[in-house]
């Protein structure tokens, strides 16, 4: 077969693949004016010019892939396609038993973002901070590497390395980081008693069991005479949903929580059972960029319920459920099929949550707002010596009646 018949087979078939995406996300119907069809037609025609005017031959199959990958990724930072190869080894090392570096990781500007660094991780240990860009993992580019790709190959086996190259804001040039792989450790919640009768519950994940722990930790609070509450959840991305709507329903007792739903994902509502309440004392909420997923359900609860206040920095934006679909050729698409609502209906992924008192984070980065990156000669900032976000937390909670 010669080059241009191969060609013209795989320009059929990108067309006939991406005519079963474009009608699972939408339900193509048949007929000719119908705006998927043009649309298919333009990727044909593309394809077509690549192939007989581009500058040298080209790598056609790399080129349909590539055009596939930009295609799930225009979705959003969850919806992926891997090719057979890359599910292959995608599903080989998600079996093995391994350690991690400790980092919550989404895509931003492209490439793989770090949304926060667990306290202790081999992530921090290796200086990562959160709105660090990996530009490249062992030398492959993470603009071509899906989502579920970048987070397997942080993974392994606990005392092994891996080698990132890191964009940080105001740093002329990407940093080369070796970080030592380690079994993760999930941070206990912990409590304080503040000033003027006020309690601070600090949550770093709401993983499994941590609605519970943060429950044990209120009443604790309450018992040594806290009249007022702070739930810091600044930081905290890696989590369960679920478990974002069992420590929202510690705060509240009637009201919805959140709801789920999709295209063809029927509405799934989530409300707030009286029985599991804990607490109606004062609250405010504790967010930065670094606040998401189930963390940020809570923080969307509280303020659209009007059951406290947010006080921080926007959040990062995520919330969403995914499905992988098995391709013919041994390919796999991820989507996204729904995703999570504020009460008011609000798709968090998409507006994030924003406090109603703002304070920016004092050791401010690359924010999901920012389109472009800080210039690189901009001295870098130092570390700030006081916490701003907190200290406005106990002013807005003093201002709040008992």
């Amino acid at each position: 077969m010669s080059m241009k018949t191969k060609a013209a087979v795989l320009v059929s078939s990108f067309a006939v693949l991406l005519f079963v995406v474009v009608g699972s996300m939408g339900g193509v119907h048949a007929s000719s004016n119908d705006g998927s069809y043009r649309q298919l037609q333009v990727y044909s025609e593309v394809l077509s010019r690549v192939q007989s005017e581009y500058v040298e031959e080209p790598n056609i199959p790399k080129v349909t892939d590539g055009a596939l990958h930009g295609l799930l990724e225009s979705l959003d930072s969850n919806s992926s396609y891997m090719t057979a190869d890359a599910y292959k080894a995608y599903k080989a090392h998600k079996s093995e038993s391994k350690g991690g570096i400790g980092a919550v990781i989404s895509k931003r500007f492209g490439y793989a973002a770090v949304v926060s660094v667990l306290p202790g991780s081999a992530a921090e240990k290796a200086g990562i901070e959160p709105t660090d860009i990996f530009e490249s993992i062992e030398g492959q580019s993470t603009r071509d590497m899906s989502l579920p790709e970048i987070r397997n190959v942080l993974a392994g086996a606990p005392g092994s390395s891996v080698d990132v190259s890191v964009v940080r804001a105001r740093k002329a040039e990407p940093q080369k980081v070796v970080i030592v792989r380690e079994v993760e450790s999930i941070p206990p919640v912990s409590d304080k008693m503040m000033e003027d009768g006020v309690g601070y519950v600090r949550a770093i994940t709401l993983t499994r069991g941590k609605a519970q722990e943060i429950a044990s930790r209120i009443k604790t609070l309450e018992k040594s005479g806290a009249k007022k509450l702070i739930l810091d959840l600044r930081n905290c991305a890696e989590g369960d949903e679920g478990e974002g709507v069992a420590t929202a329903n510690l705060f509240l007792n009637h009201g919805t929580i959140t709801y789920l739903q999709g295209q063809k994902y029927p509405r799934e509502a989530f409300n707030a059972d009286p029985s599991k309440a804990v607490t109606t004392l004062p609250l405010v909420v504790l967010v930065n960029k670094g606040t998401a997923g189930a963390a940020e359900i809570v923080s969307a609860a509280v303020l659209e319920n009007a059951r406290g206040d947010v006080v921080g920095d926007k959040t990062f934006g995520d919330g969403s459920v995914q499905k992988t679909i098995d391709l013919a050729d041994g390919g796999a698409l991820i989507l996204s099929v729904a995703k999570y609502y504020s009460p008011s209906g609000k798709a968090i992924q998409d507006v994030a949550v924003t406090p109603n008192v703002l304070v920016a984070d004092a050791d401010d980065g690359l924010g999901p707002d920012d389109d472009e990156q800080p210039s690189a000669t901009e001295p870098e900032k130092p570390k700030p010596t006081v916490d701003d976000q907190l200290r406005k937390a106990v002013e807005v909670l003093k201002s709040r009646s008992s």
